[in-house]
């Protein structure tokens, strides 16, 4: 039986050789960088951009190559793209740095990666977006663009795969201070999440499959738990008991309304809130149902076993 890398080698079952180049961008992201290691892993070439190549060789190592420059760039852009056979687009702005500069960053820089890379040729795109295919009228700037993107995909002659990307499974671990798991509006009664390693691997797999045109994947890891349940079985790997506490969410509605009045002022902690509420109300129980499909058909579709929360545990504590 051949494997997944000697697929690769000899570019069979419409798989991409391992001598064409991937282009990464968003590489020394939250899930970026797992994606490149998966690719590395699995024998391939990669190219990653990287506004900071010092910053960039600590996150993700020496064997990728690196071109330093800003996505912001038409001629970072240009040069980024050449000798490239795919590209996976992961970038983020959704954080305090880059807040003010999301939609340039995650739209239009974006739009101008997809049109050069038509416009040279590029057939195989593979688009990192938000769990479910967005609502265009969703109050959160993320899911707007997201959505955008993904409606222009559909205008192109792209051979292009979108995977939607739940909360990571460290979301859990964020809320967790002095040995309590504090949870505003205690979150959804159950929320699908995906380990960043698990992304990773789906991602490396998808971007030198063919057969995977015009198709969406919502990624869903092995659970789908709520927060509570999460904080007990952390606390059953760690042997330290994790307390849940709920804060109730009308305050942060309230100040959801105010930053988004001050947004030029307050845009981060804005689009934050928003998230917050998002999360609450989003994840429906009909979603929760949906999800166990999506992860059956992961699991037929591509070549991976995807870590429980207890396996994410142990290696997000370095446990043995």
């Amino acid at each position: 039986m051949i494997n997944l890398v000697e697929k690769l080698s000899l570019g069979i079952d419409g798989t991409m050789s391992n001598t064409e180049k991937i282009l990464v961008l968003g590489g020394t992201g939250h899930y970026g960088r797992h994606i490149v290691k998966a690719l590395i892993e699995n024998k391939q070439k990669v190219r990653v951009l990287s506004r900071n190549m010092t910053k960039a060789r600590e996150i993700i190592g020496e064997e990728p190559e690196i071109l330093e420059g800003d996505i912001t760039s038409n001629e970072t852009v240009i040069n980024a793209l050449q000798g490239v056979s795919a590209i996976i687009i992961c970038v983020s702005a959704f954080n305090k740095k880059n807040i003010r500069k999301f939609k340039l960053i995650e739209r239009d820089s974006v739009l101008i990666v997809l049109y050069e890379a038509e416009k040279i040729g590029i057939k195989r795109i593979v688009y990192i977006s938000v769990y479910g295919k967005p609502d265009v009228n969703v109050d959160i700037s993320q899911g707007r663009i997201k959505r955008e993107i993904e409606d222009k995909l559909e205008q192109t002659s792209f051979n292009y795969t979108i995977l939607g990307a739940p909360p990571s499974m460290e979301i859990f671990f964020s809320m967790i201070r002095k040995g309590k798991m504090t949870v505003p509006g205690g979150g959804p009664p159950a929320l699908p999440t995906i380990a960043p390693i698990d992304l990773g691997k789906i991602a490396a797999q998808t971007v030198v499959r063919s057969d995977l045109n015009r198709k969406r994947f919502s990624l869903v890891g092995s659970d789908v738990i709520s927060f509570r349940e999460a904080a007990d079985r952390i606390s059953k790997v760690t042997g330290k008991e994790i307390g849940f506490r709920k804060v109730p969410l009308f305050p942060i509605k309230v100040a959801a309304l105010i930053t988004g009045v001050l947004r030029p002022f307050f845009p981060y902690i804005s689009q934050l809130l928003k998230f917050i509420i998002l999360m609450n109300t989003a994840f429906t129980s009909e979603m929760v149902e949906q999800a166990f499909d999506h992860q059956r058909l992961l699991q037929e579709t591509f070549d991976y076993q995807p870590l429980t929360l207890e396996e994410f545990t142990m290696k997000y504590y370095n446990l043995k």
